[in-house]
């Protein structure tokens, strides 16, 4: 709707994530590169992606994929430079296009400079950088580690063993150690992640996507207030100079995220004490299974219900933020399994055709254009069961897929060895291909205001007892309204049409469906986008 915060640009925008160990290979060492990157711009230009973000490219140990950082402004030599990172801002600008690099505030790798003196025993600029006990053997219910430093005190972890957590203070504290979050050593740290921000905006950056953004403050309860003051003073500062700075949030909870400065937050694949959020409802009820039929979300043929439960949740949090940022949906990331093998061709088209018309700016992750699938193999770099969704990008049927030249045994992680694995290339000399489905999928969402991020959601059909789901997109320009019509179940469905003129042909559909005296029929596994007025 009109009105909403955040950059301009962000209304039109489809983002696509890179994880640049895996996209492309320009030096034969095995691991994607920034000039790889900038290589295929063009590439995901023509897809209709206008925005990318890129996966932690910092200077670090690499315990976690790059989320262990150890320098905040240096490019990590197996990437490239800083001059290339530079480079990548300016060609993407050229094309029309915007850069998100990956931030990670809530903590650093054991490696970075400022956790080495914040360890030494004499006090120092950084000793209360990180959040330490007052001993060695100060027990405390949030995990910690000891025992590997001079100082006799525990350092306490915001994910893993390597990433002590940087302080930003302690909402409520309940031991002498801990500071409060306006301690000078709390205000430090914000004013360094600041720095940090400043230094790649100064140098072509478009913004940042903000890796567990909703960790900083310690003890802040469910409603996170002080974490969200801590947000509002950082991206305001960075926003004064840089207006048009666009940032999202790794939060999952738009109320919070949008209300702490962010432009837009994302739906995540977590679940609370073993239930479903909303997302694993629509794409990813899977109860850890990953084969064809063991799917249980909506877009499962087999396996789905109505699109009810997911519509509960959602429903309730997009009318309550939709004039105050951008509540958003994304095929798959680095942390999420990719929807193939576990849904079918067909079933991720119906699905995809959703994602791409909802409100919200959407995030297409490499590879799911062309049906890119997850794969069970050994962990690398902490990825864990993530790994199988990092796998290098498949350009071609040429040497490792097209993704590099280097001998096979030496890529960060294997290509996928089945002779029918989907590929760029494959894929471009077929136009019915999932590769084709999306593009036509964003070309349509460039086409029409009305599909547009703040274009206005009325849900038109959604019965308890099946599978269909329509709605209406508003777009606030006056133009053309559009209805988005899917039905990913087996059986026919059919609803009464919210528009009173003619029988027209859809602008964009999958599978069969008809127009019948004012009522639409969707066939088995079908979805159609209508002009509506």
């Amino acid at each position: 709707m009109a009105g909403v915060p955040g950059p301009a640009w962000l209304d039109a925008a489809v983002f696509y994530e890179i994880y640049p160990q895996s996209f492309l290979d320009t030096n034969a060492d095995g691991i994607g590169d920034i000039p790889g990157i900038i290589d295929r711009l063009d590439y995901v230009r023509g897809l209709g992606c206008d925005a990318l973000w890129i996966n932690p490219c910092f200077d670090s140990p690499f315990n976690d994929a790059g989320y262990d950082v150890r320098d905040y402004t240096r490019v990590a030599p197996r990437y490239g430079t800083n001059e290339d990172l530079e480079t990548l801002f300016r060609e993407a600008h050229a094309r029309g296009m915007h850069v998100l690099l990956d931030l990670v505030p809530g903590h650093t790798s054991e490696e970075h400079p400022w956790f080495r003196e914040s360890s030494q025993v004499g006090r120092n600029e950084f000793t209360d950088r990180y959040i330490w006990t007052d001993s060695a053997f100060e027990g405390y219910s949030m995990p910690f580690i000891g025992g590997e430093s001079e100082r006799d005190a525990t350092y306490i972890l915001n994910f893993f063993k390597c990433q002590p957590a940087l302080n930003y203070g302690f909402a409520k504290r309940d031991r002498k150690w801990q500071m409060s979050t306006d301690s000078s050593a709390a205000k430090a740290t914000r004013l360094a992640m600041v720095d940090v921000m400043e230094f790649w905006m100064a140098r072509g950056c478009d913004g940042f996507r903000v890796d567990m953004a909703n960790s900083l403050v310690k003890n802040d309860g469910d409603d996170k207030p002080e974490t969200i003051r801590a947000w509002q003073e950082m991206l305001g500062a960075v926003r004064s100079e840089y207006p048009d700075a666009a940032f999202v949030s790794e939060w999952g909870t738009p109320a919070q995220s949008l209300e702490a400065g962010f432009d837009m937050d994302f739906y995540l694949d977590w679940r609370w004490n073993g239930v479903p959020n909303g997302y694993n409802l629509l794409a990813r009820n899977t109860d850890g299974a990953l084969n064809v039929g063991d799917d249980h979300s909506y877009f499962s043929a087999h396996g789905g219900g109505s699109v009810r439960p997911f519509l509960d949740e959602y429903l309730p949090q997009y009318e309550a933020t939709r004039s105050k940022g951008r509540f958003c949906f994304i095929t798959c990331n680095h942390d999420t399994p990719r929807m193939a093998p576990r849904l079918t061709d067909r079933e991720r088209r119906v699905g995809y055709g959703m994602l791409f018309t909802m409100p919200g700016v959407p995030f297409l992750y490499y590879g799911d254009e062309i049906g890119m699938r997850y794969r069970d193999i050994p962990t690398k770099e902490g990825g864990y069961a993530r790994t199988g969704s990092r796998t290098p990008m498949q350009w071609d049927g040429g040497t490792n897929a097209g993704f590099s030249t280097a001998d096979p045994a030496e890529l960060y992680l294997p290509v996928d060895p089945d002779p029918r694995a989907p590929s760029v290339a494959r894929q471009e000399a077929d136009p019915d291909s999932m590769l084709g489905w999306v593009r036509s999928l964003l070309r349509l969402r460039r086409a029409y205001s009305a599909l547009t991020s703040s274009a206005v959601l009325e849900v038109v059909a959604a019965p308890e007892d099946g599978r269909l789901f329509a709605y209406r997109r508003t777009p606030t320009d006056g133009a053309e309204d559009l209805l988005v019509a899917l039905n990913p179940g087996l059986d026919e469905e059919t609803f009464d049409t919210p528009v009173d003129r003619p029988a027209q042909e859809p602008l964009l559909s999958v599978g069969e469906l008809r127009q019948d005296d004012g009522r639409i029929v969707m066939g088995p596994q079908s979805f159609a986008v209508f002009v509506a007025r």
